[in-house]
């Protein structure tokens, strides 16, 4: 079976090189990082192993023995810990770790949740870490797990077969690899089962785990659509807060995401409620859905990379105006608009949206990206016009 690297091991390499900051890892549940970790680490502790747990519980004094960090190793010793954010006083414990053994060894901490969630009341690790957040594999991936010094790369074709197994199995590693159609559904009812059920009940407050699951059936069919909550609130019986508060908790989890509109600067604009996206597209089958859901999924690990990068802030946004002229797509590069996106299975005709935002609000580069099209080797990004793209080239242009 294939060994796909990913671009996750060379950047925390990168990382522990340059910095002295422990580097955090956050992603969803089976996405990777206990394998990425393991590959990289010396010596990796996971909170669910009883064993390791105890060793945790112990204290740092306990850790450096363990992992031997009183003699003297070249390169320095890597130690990791996987799933620590479940013990409730882990963040006293890494900053007495850090403090005391942080320049003579690289940590790195995982969890399945975000990380960056349970810093609320103060930070006491503040200035002690990085976050980096891990997606599955992408397009760009797939061809290079090299960290690009550039935000966007030259285009590069990637096989037909991993390509449709990428679109059709999803980017999730197990599945990905596996690329057998009766293990990718039993994977995905098994990791939707443990997300919506265990974690649901271990990592937020929610007990009425029925209606929950009600929302995200409601939700895993709407991919790519705006949240309507006080439809969502009706259809679930329970009230408009509590939805939102629900969704929330799904996004926290990675089982989805919102995008939220960007309004600044058009004229006649108007807020609108967020769109959610499902992480996994495989699990849609609408064409449509699937292929908006594909992109967005990939536009997200790219802004979000960029910048745990330290490249600038970039968000991803989509955009409507009240007379219902709307891209899917805005991303922003330092608050400022930078380039737009719609996203088409088979449609080359130039949508009309596309270049009126673009005036509208002054951005940089339009894509219509068609999934359907053939890889071109060309720069999607030297067009400052809009312009038709293959997904195919465009996507393997980002992070």
């Amino acid at each position: 079976m294939k060994i796909y690297p990913r671009v996750y091991t060379e950047l925390l390499k990168k990382h522990l090189s340059e910095n002295r900051q422990m580097a955090f890892m956050s992603g969803p549940r089976q996405v990777g990082k206990t394998t990425v970790c393991r590959g990289l680490a010396d010596v990796c502790l996971n909170w669910d192993n009883q064993d390791e747990c105890a060793l945790i519980l112990k204290g740092p004094a306990a850790v450096a023995s363990f992992a031997e960090l009183q003699k003297l190793h070249a390169p320095k010793r890597i130690v990791a810990f996987d799933e620590i954010h479940r013990y409730t006083r882990w963040k006293t414990f890494l900053k007495g770790f850090f403090d005391v053994y942080g320049e003579t060894v690289g940590t790195v901490v995982t969890g399945s949740s975000r990380l960056d969630v349970f810093r609320r009341g103060g930070d006491s690790l503040m200035g002690r870490y990085f976050l980096y957040r891990m997606h599955p594999f992408s397009v760009a991936e797939l061809i290079s797990a090299a960290v690009s010094e550039d935000v966007i790369s030259p285009p590069r074709p990637l096989a037909d077969n991993e390509w449709d197994a990428l679109w059709i199995h999803g980017g999730f590693p197990e599945p990905f690899v596996k690329r057998d159609a009766r293990f990718s559904r039993r994977w995905q009812n098994l990791r939707q089962s443990q997300l919506l059920r265990e974690d649901v009940r271990e990592l937020t407050r929610i007990r009425e785990i029925d209606q929950l699951l009600a929302l995200a059936s409601l939700l895993a069919s709407r991919s790519g659509q705006q949240v309507v909550y006080a439809s969502l609130a009706r259809e679930v019986r329970i009230s408009e807060n509590t939805v939102r508060a629900w969704i929330g908790a799904l996004s926290v989890l990675h089982y989805g995401f919102l995008v939220k509109p960007w309004y600044r600067s058009v004229a006649a604009a108007i807020r609108k409620e967020p769109k959610w996206f499902l992480r996994d597209w495989s699990l849609i089958e609408d064409p449509g859905q699937r292929a908006e859901t594909f992109v967005a999924c990939h536009l997200l690990k790219a802004v979000e990379g960029w910048t745990d990068l330290g490249e600038g802030r970039f968000d991803l946004f989509y955009i409507r105006d009240k007379q219902k002229r709307e891209v899917d797509f805005v991303v922003t590069r330092d608050q400022k608009p930078w380039f737009l996106v719609e996203v088409k299975q088979s449609d080359t005709t130039l949508s009309s949206s596309l270049d009126f935002m673009q005036r509208q609000i002054r951005c940089k580069h339009a894509f219509q990206v068609v999934i359907d099209e053939s890889f071109v080797k060309a720069d999607c990004f030297a067009h400052q016009t809009p312009v038709v793209v293959p997904a195919r080239t465009f996507l393997s242009q980002l992070f």
